[in-house]
């Protein structure tokens, strides 16, 4: 798994398809915080962002082999593995942008009325809620269970928005907490949220993974 991960994430750089999402990311990030704003919202906005953007990065990776080398891939490894390796190396460079992202908004931001290390950890936890909210969207909404491009991107826009806004999402309940607790100066660890995430994650990349058997 360790030979394809890194198959996987060095095919996603050299590509440089990875420059969209990351520049869609900048651009939420520059627009939406602000230098000296309450910290715990200028997190959840960072980790509501990076949401579809997962998704997107998850779409990427799933989408991003000629099928010729996909089918060498596959029979190499297994299909199952390679799909697997796919999904795990985008989440895992979504993880990194998220794990930076927090750290520069923590820096900027104001940190008066609440505990700078248990804002940090909240963050963390929330963009961890998102990034695997958002993988289970990008699996979900792409090949092989979606194949058609047109159905599949707005399938994943749709997804990402109905996961941010909809009661009893992973993601809606720990960016909620974040921008709740802005206004109270009160920071809350969302983990019931995140192992709500990990579960969806892991469903949906058993959906997607179990799916490669009998449509590709």
């Amino acid at each position: 798994m360790t030979a394809l991960l890194r198959y996987q994430t060095d095919l996603l750089l050299r590509s440089q398809r990875w420059l969209a999402p990351l520049l869609l990311y900048a651009v939420f990030l520059g627009v939406g915080v602000q230098a000296g704003e309450p910290v715990l919202g200028a997190l959840g906005y960072s980790a509501a962002a990076l949401l579809p953007v997962t998704a997107w990065a998850v779409r990427i990776c799933l989408t991003q082999e000629p099928s010729a080398a996909r089918n060498v891939v596959a029979a190499a490894a297994g299909r199952a593995r390679a799909h697997l390796a796919a999904l795990l190396a985008a989440v895992a460079c979504a993880a990194l942008l998220g794990v930076v992202a927090v750290l520069g908004v923590t820096a900027v931001s104001d940190l008066r009325r609440v505990e700078p290390a248990a804002a940090l950890t909240s963050g963390l936890l929330a963009t961890a809620v998102c990034v695997l909210t958002g993988a289970a969207v990008g699996a979900l909404t792409t090949r092989p269970i979606l194949r058609s491009r047109g159905w599949s991107l707005a399938a994943l826009v749709l997804g990402s928005l109905l996961a941010l806004v909809t009661t009893g999402s992973p993601a809606q309940y720990a960016v909620q907490g974040l921008i709740t607790g802005s206004r109270t100066a009160t920071v809350t660890m969302p983990w019931l949220a995140l192992a709500g995430a990990l579960l969806l994650a892991a469903a949906a990349a058993a959906v997607s993974t179990r799916a490669t058997a009998w449509r590709e």
